[in-house]
């Protein structure tokens, strides 16, 4: 049976080619440097940053939180170790230490599509310049050097940080998937954001504009925020 080239279809895509797979990657940054996590370069920093995160910070992750540093540290390699997602740990150039880390997660480089995720920052990493900059380095490397069409963002249905960080980052609300995991024993309705490659230059523009040094103050505080930028930006 021949399809009907009248019925609608979506947007042709004629030169679309699968892109390549995500790989480890170190990406500079103004305040902050991604390195492929390593346990003998980042295992120290980040059992020390993450002995002492807040608690609740472990609520929505899949793991944790770990009773003593052994149990990090073996976390932390599985992590290091694993072949399905690609992790990197942040290094705060104010510290030069790891204070966190993060992974690409279920890569589909036929569609051209990955999720940011296993996000986990030290209480020292969190709000900061950093924490946002090691953001868009991620990004930027998704869309500009690996040429991907999606770049997801998923977390609990509950997790109402993780659902404002993905707003002010310029993620777009796509709904909530029912019953989508089960988690620590309970079940997991998974909201849904995402940034497209159409929508990545304007985003890119108010990046870079806020981490520009001009937008922070003596004291480090923002001038202007993240979210206004990119509202102007669109």
């Amino acid at each position: 049976m021949s399809s009907d080239s009248r019925l609608p279809q979506g947007v042709p895509l004629p030169d679309w080619t699968r892109r390549p797979s995500p790989q480890p990657v170190t990406i500079d940054g103004r305040y902050c440097r991604i390195e492929p996590l390593n346990i003998e370069r980042h295992g120290d920093d980040l059992v020390a940053a993450f002995r002492t995160t807040d608690e609740s910070s472990w609520v929505y992750l899949f793991i944790g939180p770990f009773a003593d540093d052994a149990g990090i540290l073996n976390w932390l390699t599985e992590s290091a170790n694993s072949r399905d997602y690609i992790y990197s740990a942040i290094i705060d150039r104010a510290s030069g230490r790891a204070a966190g880390l993060c992974a690409y997660m279920r890569p589909d480089p036929g569609n051209g599509v990955v999720e940011i995720g296993s996000i986990h920052y030290s209480d020292a990493l969190k709000r900061t310049p950093a924490a946002t900059e090691a953001m868009y380095l991620l990004m930027r490397h998704v869309f500009d050097d690996l040429g991907y069409r999606r770049y997801e963002w998923k977390c609990n249905s509950f997790n109402g940080p993780s659902r404002r960080t993905a707003l002010r980052l310029g993620f777009r609300f796509e709904g909530i998937f029912r019953n989508h995991m089960v988690v620590k024993g309970h079940n997991r309705d998974t909201a849904w954001f995402s940034v497209l490659d159409s929508e990545w230059p304007a985003l890119k523009s108010a990046y870079e504009k806020w981490l520009a040094p001009e937008n922070f103050g003596r004291n480090g505080q923002q001038r202007i925020p993240l979210s206004d930028m990119i509202a102007k930006a669109r």
